[in-house]
């Protein structure tokens, strides 16, 4: 007779013969919320979650839309707030101590670390370090960690220094998108059995094919693959008072946000999102409109009607939909709005800023 298969054996010798990898399912535990409720649930199909410890995350966008207020400030808030150790690698050398305490960032030595880094290979270096120490600590002494890179675009290669240092101003265009594509890739590799996340944020440009006019996002679509979420990004003025009543000053900006690829929610879904100069998001922003999308705000006259599930109609002015009565939606509709699960991945070519669809009021 036929000895059956030991599959916990097989196992055993896999792990132990093969450096790095792990067995079984590794579905994200931790999740940091993103600061909105609505691009919460654009993300991950609920309102309290944002972006996964174990996966790589991408915001990309044009410079001033609102990409590192995200991630260096509102991403990084939370992840504190939940006990999640940070380390800040800023490429662009703008992330003031000022700004970020501002943002409610703790930055002392005990919850954040920040980095200086302008190569590639540098923060590549920096992330298999970690790795490997970690994996050298007992399982039970492992911390959770966020790596926050703000920004990919603005890393350089030894080609892009060296041509700089003779003069020549081609930059490694060949290179440069390789690079990046094997960072993010390797990343995913090293961190995707751990508690340990990695967000970026990337920088997009105009593109000049006459036939796809739409946004391309820099350093290549290769690192896109390895990305488990993609937000992509649009800066819009923001011309109205507290009141939401309109002005023709700039009191801010309004962040087109489009999720172009997530394998936690529907994908190329959009919202907009205020962020005012003086007071900072509001964690609401972009839900009146997002139930509106969803059928559960209708307009009734000049005001907005939800029905709850007690069949109690609630009826009010737009301005007036505020913080509690958008509780009462989220707490009753949390299970019943669930996402279609993206089975199929988006294809590289797509993935692409539609900026008709971002600014669509």
């Amino acid at each position: 007779m036929a000895k059956s298969f030991d599959v916990s054996k097989f196992r055993k010798d896999l792990t132990k013969s093969i450096s790095g990898m792990s067995s079984g399912f590794n579905d994200p535990t931790d999740w940091i919320s993103t600061g909105s409720y609505a691009l919460n649930y654009l993300i991950s199909g609920d309102f309290h979650k944002g972006v996964p410890l174990g996966k790589v995350t991408v915001f990309a966008g044009e410079s001033g839309a609102g990409k590192s207020y995200f991630c260096a400030g509102n991403i990084v808030k939370h992840a504190q707030d939940q006990g999640i150790f940070v380390v800040l690698i800023d490429s662009e050398n703008a992330l003031d101590e000022t700004w970020l305490q501002a943002l409610d960032v703790d930055t002392s030595e005990e919850k954040l670390l920040k980095l200086n880094m302008s190569m590639i290979d540098d923060v590549a270096k920096t992330v298999s370090t970690f790795v490997s120490d970690y994996r050298a600590m007992d399982e039970e002494d492992r911390p959770k960690v966020l790596f926050v890179v703000d920004s990919l675009g603005m890393l350089l290669t030894p080609t892009d220094v060296d041509q700089f240092n003779k003069g020549d101003m081609k930059g490694d265009m060949g290179r440069k998108p390789k690079a990046l594509t094997s960072l993010v890739r390797n990343t995913v590799n090293m961190i995707g059995s751990y508690n340990v996340g990695l967000v970026c944020t990337n920088h997009t440009y105009a593109s000049q094919d006459m036939f796809d006019p739409d946004d391309k996002i820099s350093g290549g679509q290769g690192f896109i693959y390895a990305s488990s979420i993609v937000v992509a990004m649009k800066k819009l003025k923001l011309k109205e008072d507290q009141d939401g009543n309109k002005i023709s000053e700039v009191m801010g900006i309004r962040a087109g946000c489009k999720v172009m690829k997530t394998r936690y929610a529907k994908p190329f879904e959009g919202v907009q999102v205020k962020i005012p100069y003086e007071t900072g998001m509001n964690p609401y922003s972009g839900l009146v409109e997002l139930f509106e999308k969803k059928g559960l705000l209708v307009k009734q006259g000049n005001r907005l009607k939800y029905n709850d599930l007690a069949g109690e109609e609630h009826i009010d002015y737009r301005k007036q939909w505020l913080g509690p009565k958008l509780d009462l939606i989220m707490s009753q509709y949390d299970e019943k709005m669930k996402p279609v699960v993206n089975t199929a991945e988006a294809e590289a070519e797509d993935i692409v800023v539609d900026e008709h669809e971002l600014i669509e009021e």
